[in-house]
């Protein structure tokens, strides 16, 4: 070996043996030198009783040219509802966290609240504590605690009504038995987990009012982004199914969404009876298909139809009054693999299916917008199927099965797709407005979900909102 090769290395593990503290002492105990971090609060939001939240990060930051110990990090609480992890141990209290000069440290957080007999939602708060240099901060930690009732594999065999008192949590299937009838009152809502759904083989009476809407949706209340709702994410839950034998429903202002299938009606073929009224209700984000029904009696009135990664609305056979309805696709994951309003069983050369009828449908004062095509039958001829008064994003010519419609104009929804925000009311300098039939406004449609008349001006504006909005600076 080279000798001064030998006499080097020598030195250099002599050097590293008796001074260590050069490399790994390189601390400060200045009261001046303190953490940051990324947000003054961390707040959970809505969180179910008895469960474990989802997790919450916080950064702490050193921004010193040395490293700085964090004597201690605790929660005031004694019997605090909040727990924290960090570097991978969950625990109450925790000693001398090492942060390396212009480094930082992330904490996760996760919450949980027991149950009380309390109706209301509640408030609940405290304060993780940090010591450095004989110095405290503190960040608030606060989530709204929620009581919910959990459904799992529930058969709904007898009439039967859920309240608004407190959520329903549905975990696997919901199912209203054939002969029972399940009433929702208004602002009742319904949470499904993931992989959940709900079947209706004998009635659904779900019937809100425009200040207290009826909810379906997922069971995330947390944020994907965040300042952005879970909302957003479609699939969430699989959806609602109703069966052939299944009569008389109705929906009457429910919100239902973030969907793997939205809301589909099967049937028996008979067109005798109703099998579902929707009117005022927003159905929207389906990662298929927001609303399909094939060879049943399916009416809406006022309702707005959203974001699918396929057809928005899809129908076959049947009969369908659709009068006031918004119809638009603003999806954010894939481009729409159907049209927005996908027709079957419709034309007569549709000939595939001799054991049930055409379609006979009429679409009336609505809007039929957004990414993709708006129709997958361009041509109706011969068909009994109308669209009268009807603004859609084509152009086109009217005929006797396109009656006064408004040919590629923009609606101007207040939808703005790259902000996560979407909003189907129109601006004031719409096309849509005034261009409505009023002969075609019944009770069912009069008033819409915002509770606005629509003839309160004269003539109609298309789609399912009476009323312009001026968006927001």
């Amino acid at each position: 070996m080279n000798v001064k090769y030998a006499v080097l290395l020598t030195c250099t593990l002599l050097f590293g043996l008796f001074f260590p503290s050069c490399i790994s002492d390189d601390f400060t105990d200045a009261p001046d030198a303190q953490i940051s971090f990324s947000t003054p609060t961390v707040d959970f939001g809505t969180v179910f009783t008895g469960d474990v939240s989802p997790t919450a990060r916080l950064v702490v930051a050193n921004h010193n040219k040395k490293g700085i110990r964090i004597s201690s990090i605790r929660f005031l609480a004694p019997d605090s509802p909040f727990s924290v992890n960090v570097d991978g141990v969950s625990g109450d209290v925790f000693h001398d966290v090492e942060i390396n000069g212009n480094d930082s440290i992330y904490l996760f957080l996760a919450c949980r609240v027991a149950p009380d007999d309390s109706p209301a939602p509640r408030t609940v708060t405290d304060y993780l504590e940090f010591t450095v240099n004989g110095s405290v901060s503190s960040v608030e930690v606060e989530a709204t605690a929620v009581n919910v009732t959990r459904l799992k594999d529930v058969t709904i065999d007898s009439d039967t009504r859920f309240s608004a008192e407190q959520p329903y949590v549905v975990f696997g299937s919901l199912t209203v038995a054939e002969g029972a009838t399940l009433t929702l009152d208004p602002g009742t809502r319904l949470l499904f987990h993931d992989g959940a759904d709900m079947r209706v083989e004998g009635r659904l009476e779900a019937v809100g009012t425009p200040d207290m809407k009826i909810d379906f949706r997922g069971d995330r209340l947390d944020n994907v982004l965040p300042d952005v709702a879970y909302d957003i994410m479609a699939g969430q839950w699989k959806g609602i199914s109703i069966g052939a034998n299944s009569f008389g429903n109705r929906m009457e202002c429910v919100d239902m969404r973030s969907t793997e299938e939205g809301l589909r009606v099967d049937s028996c073929g008979d067109l005798s009876r109703s099998k579902l009224i929707l009117t005022n209700s927003w159905l929207h984000n389906s990662r298929t298909t927001v609303l399909e029904s094939k060879y049943a009696k399916v009416d809406a009135y006022g309702c707005c139809f959203s974001e699918a990664g396929g057809a928005v609305v899809s129908l076959t056979g049947g009969e369908h009054k659709f009068v006031q309805n918004t119809i638009a696709n603003n999806y954010l994951f894939a481009i729409p693999s159907e049209a927005n309003l996908s027709l079957y069983h419709c034309l007569p050369e549709h000939t595939a299916d001799n054991s049930h009828p055409l379609m006979k449908a009429s679409f009336e004062n609505g809007i039929i917008w957004g990414l993709g095509t708006p129709l997958n039958e361009g041509d109706l001829e011969g068909s009994d199927v109308y669209l009268r008064n009807v603004l859609l994003k084509a152009d086109g010519e009217n005929d006797n099965w396109f009656v006064n419609c408004i040919w590629n104009e923009d609606p101007l929804f207040l939808t703005i797709r790259t902000d996560y925000y979407f909003n189907y009311h129109v601006q004031p300098d719409s096309p849509a407005i005034g261009a409505g039939n009023p002969d075609f406004i019944t009770t069912e449609c009069l008033i819409d979900m915002d509770g606005a008349d629509r003839l309160a001006n004269g003539a109609p504006t298309l789609g399912a909102y009476a009323n312009p909005e001026t968006p927001e600076e």
